[in-house]
């Protein structure tokens, strides 16, 4: 578990991930939490059950790295966004690393703060020593968010802009 200012961020075991994708609000009785509107776009719903789950359930596979991490506000005791690294980091140590915010939360830097929390971590990972992120180039605030973050754009696609933070020199 990571925690911030105003946030927890906890890493999802196979049953939780079960539970997150159900959106039945089995998951925030399980961890004590308000419910929490939110949708599973489906992206993330294709990514949980082609990814995610099957790389949380491979035992060789550092959980930290495969699963979502959910982001919990303090205050309202509600989950309001996830974050999660896409595999492990390479050889050159490189990790990427996705996020999205529940509408009802946007605005209000809950992933900007997240995402700190996130790169604090990862500083402290040895294997560690990138990390990088994609977003389309019309979402403005996704790549804000990695501004705010010290992050450098290193190149794009026709949709895409890349980016990249080094941690380890």
């Amino acid at each position: 578990m990571i925690e911030t200012k105003r946030l927890l961020l906890i890493p999802l075991t196979y049953g939780q991930l079960l539970k997150y994708i159900k959106a039945d609000h089995s998951l925030e009785v399980e961890l004590g939490l308000n419910p929490t509107s939110r949708i599973i776009s489906p992206a993330l719903k294709e990514a949980l059950e082609q990814t995610i789950l099957p790389n949380v359930a491979d035992e060789s596979k550092n959980l930290l790295y495969s699963t979502l991490w959910t982001v919990i506000s303090k205050e309202e005791n509600k989950m309001v966004a996830d974050l999660c690294f896409v595999g492990e980091p390479n050889k050159a140590g490189e990790i990427e690393i996705g996020y999205g915010t529940y509408e009802a939360f946007r605005n209000k830097g809950f992933m900007t703060e997240a995402l700190a929390g996130m790169i604090s971590w990862a500083k402290a990972q040895p294997e560690i020593a990138s990390i990088i992120a994609c977003t389309e180039k019309e979402n403005i605030s996704s790549f804000t968010l990695l501004l705010k973050n010290d992050f450098i754009k290193i190149g794009e696609t026709e949709s895409l802009f890349n980016w990249e933070l080094k941690i380890k020199y």
